[in-house]
C-alpha cells in the first residue's frame, strides 16, 4: 500500500532525526489534510487517522443519510449506505473511506516532498529548543570546516559555529580537532538555527574552573566576578563558604594541576586568581596583583581608586598594553589611577606659584586665603576654593584645571 510506503519511509527518517512519533503523526495528518483542501476545498466532515503501529493513514468522510440528495458532498441516499451497512437509516452519520489512490499520484508525490519540508523543520525546532536549554554549557565537537575564519564544529550530527569574534586570538584549528567551548546563543535564521559557541567569553572560564575545581562545583568556593582578555590574561576573583577551604588553593589545585589544566585549554592565557573582599580598599589592592600600593583612597559615590606605588611596581600595576589596569578596573567595578610614588611627592612640594597658568591676581587671592601647595588645592576642591574672598566657582574650576594639567605635562 502506498500509504504504508509514506508511513514506513518518514518514520525511518523521523526516527534519525529523533522526532518523536506523536509529532510525526501530526505532520503527516496536516500533509494529507492539505491534500484533502487541495481536492475538496474544504477540510468539514473529513477525518485523517494515521496509526504508526500498522503504517497505515486513513481518511474518512462524514455523510448524512437521506432519502434524495440535494448534495452529494454531504448527503447519501439511504439505498447507497445499506449496500454498505444494512442497519443504517434516514438520519444516521454514514462513514466513507476513501481510498488514498484516489488522489492521483501528483498529489501523493507533492505530500511526499511536503512531509520531507515538515520534517526538516520539526528537526529545526527540536534543535532549536534543545540548544536553547543548554546555554552555557560547555560542547565538545569535532573541527570540520573553516569559512571566513569562522570555525564549524560537529557536536553529535548537529553544527554549531565558533565566530571569530569569539575564537582566543593566535589558537589555530585544524580540520577533525577535539574542541571545547561554551555554548554562547542560538539564533533562528533562514537558513534553521544557528548555534554559537565561544572560547573567548568570560562564561568559559568560568565553566572551565568548574569542571576542573569540585569545590566550585559543589558550591563550596564561589566565583564572584570575572575579567578576561582572552588569550592574555583574565583575573578571577573567588570567596569560599566554608572558612576551612582556601579558596585560591582549591582553584590552584596541588602542585597547581587544576589551574595548569585551565591555562593549557586557553592558550597558555595568564590567570590571577584573588580572594574576593567586600572592603572596596582590600578588594582593589589585591585586584592590582601583583603591584603592591603604598596607599589608596577611595571616592565610593563616584566609584574611583587612586593608587600609589613604587616607581619600581608601576610597569607592574599598569601590566603589558595597561592589561593590568583594565583587567583590576572591570574586576572591581572601580575606575582605578595609578600614581608614581615621584609624583605624589613632586605634587607635595609644589608650591603654587611655580604653576605655569596661573596668573600673579590668582596666586596673590590663594596666598591670601592660606593656600601655598599645589596639593592643598587639588585637596580643597572646587567648594574649598569658593571660599577664599574673590574666587568664584568658574575661577575655582579653572585652577583645579591648571594645575592637574600641569602635573599631566610633568609626568
Amino acid at each position: 500500500m502506498i500509504n504504508r510506503e509514506i508511513v514506513e519511509a518518514f518514520s525511518a527518517v523521523a526516527m534519525e532525526k529523533n522526532i518523536d512519533r506523536r509529532s510525526l503523526a501530526d505532520i503527516i495528518k496536516g500533509i494529507f489534510e492539505t491534500m484533502i483542501l487541495k481536492k475538496y476545498d474544504t477540510l468539514d466532515g473529513f477525518d485523517v487517522i494515521v496509526n504508526l503501529d500498522k503504517g497505515e493513514i486513513e481518511i474518512y468522510r462524514f455523510k448524512t443519510i437521506v432519502e434524495e440528495v440535494t448534495d452529494p458532498e454531504i448527503e447519501i441516499l439511504v439505498e447507497e449506505a445499506k449496500e454498505v451497512e444494512p442497519d443504517l437509516e434516514v438520519g444516521d452519520e454514514f462513514i466513507e473511506i476513501i481510498d488514498i489512490d484516489t488522489f492521483g499520484r501528483r498529489l501523493i508525490a507533492s505530500a511526499k516532498q511536503n512531509l520531507a519540508q515538515r520534517i526538516k523543520d520539526a528537526e529545526k525546532e527540536i534543535v532549536m529548543d534543545e540548544y536553547k536549554d543548554r546555554l552555557g554549557e560547555v560542547i565538545i565537537g569535532d573541527v570540520y570546516q573553516e569559512r571566513r575564519r569562522d570555525v564549524y564544529i560537529m557536536v553529535g550530527k548537529t553544527e554549531v559555529i565558533l565566530p571569530e569574534r569569539e575564537q582566543i586570538p593566535g589558537e589555530r584549528y585544524r580540520r577533525g580537532n577535539s574542541i571545547r567551548a561554551v555554548i554562547n546563543a542560538v539564533e533562528s535564521t533562514m537558513h534553521g538555527p544557528e548555534i554559537i559557541v565561544s572560547r573567548a567569553s568570560s562564561e568559559f572560564l568560568i565553566r572551565l574552573f568548574e569542571i576542573e575545581v569540585p569545590e566550585i562545583f559543589d558550591g563550596i568556593v564561589e566565583i564572584k566576578t570575572v575579567a578576561r582578555i582572552a588569550g592574555d590574561r583574565s583575573k578571577i576573583a573567588v570567596i569560599s563558604n566554608d572558612k576551612r577551604i582556601d579558596p585560591v588553593g582549591a582553584c590552584v589545585g596541588m602542585k597547581g594541576i587544576r589551574i595548569q589544566s585551565i591555562v593549557r585549554e586557553l592558550n597558555n592565557e595568564k590567570i590571577d586568581i584573588i580572594p574576593w573582599s567586600d572592603d572596596p580598599l582590600i578588594y582593589i589592592q589585591r585586584a592590582l596583583s601583583p603591584a603592591k600600593p603604598i596607599s589608596t583612597e577611595i571616592d565610593e559615590e563616584r566609584k574611583k581608586a587612586t593608587i600609589i606605588v613604587s616607581d619600581e611596581e608601576y610597569p607592574l600595576a599598569i601590566g603589558k598594553n595597561g592589561q593590568n589596569i583594565t583587567l583590576s578596573n572591570q574586576l572591581t567595578g572601580y575606575e582605578i589611577e595609578v600614581l608614581r610614588e615621584s609624583d605624589e611627592e613632586l605634587k607635595g612640594d609644589l608650591l603654587i606659584d611655580q604653576v605655569e597658568g596661573l596668573t600673579a591676581s590668582t596666586i596673590a587671592k590663594l596666598t591670601a586665603g592660606g593656600f601655598e601647595r599645589a596639593e592643598d588645592i587639588l585637596d580643597a576642591g572646587i567648594k574649598g576654593l569658593k571660599s577664599v574672598k574673590g574666587i568664584g566657582e568658574k575661577t575655582a574650576e579653572k585652577i583645579i584645571s591648571t594645575i592637574e594639567v600641569y602635573f599631566e605635562e610633568v609626568e
